[in-house]
């Protein structure tokens, strides 16, 4: 019994322990461990500060797609950036018959490819302090320095910065950014 019972500890402690490697070299996000074995969608919903962004994701029927190979770089708005929008703007999204505008918005936050937070400093310098992406939805986002970092353009010049780089997923890395890109 003492056996079975040591060897479970010890299975379990060795269980934890690569858990914990996988996440170590992840930054948390809202407090929350972010595994980079995880897919983005896997790890977003565990974020407390994309509760909005989930629920979006999941309205938009992008779940699938975002839990697929990848690889994606996302620039994932946190909830205050969802809020920071006019009253009633991410309600009206969420409605079904809003469906592809809210897609629109979404996939304007992703890029294919995976690109490290160096790598979109790096372009952001070399494109004489800017760089322009192609998002999913087809539209471009700007890159330019910001601080120790990058900030994100908008096609209507709203600035999004990054706050927290680097968050490998399976399939991807996010980016967390403090307000919500909007397409043209």
């Amino acid at each position: 019994m003492t056996f079975r019972l040591l060897k479970v500890l010890t299975v379990s402690a060795a269980l934890l322990a690569s858990g914990a490697a996988t996440a170590q070299d992840n930054p948390t996000v809202g407090g929350a461990p972010m595994f980079a074995d995880k897919t983005i969608v896997e790890n977003a919903v565990n974020s407390p500060v994309h509760t909005t962004l989930v629920a979006a994701v999941q309205a938009a029927g992008l779940v699938d797609t975002l839990s697929g190979r990848g690889p994606f770089t996302v620039f994932a708005p946190v909830n205050a950036a969802f809020a920071k929008l006019p009253a009633g703007t991410v309600d009206t999204l969420l409605q079904p018959e809003n469906k592809g505008q809210l897609t629109g918005v979404l996939t304007y936050h992703v890029v294919a490819g995976k690109l490290s937070g160096g790598e979109l400093l790096r372009r952001a310098r070399a494109g004489g302090a800017q760089a322009r992406l192609t998002t999913v939805q087809g539209g471009n986002l700007t890159l330019v320095p910001s601080g120790r970092g990058v900030a994100v353009v908008d096609a209507n010049g709203n600035t999004s910065v990054v706050t927290t780089a680097d968050v490998n997923q399976s399939n991807g890395v996010i980016h967390v950014v403090n307000n919500v890109l909007l397409p043209s």
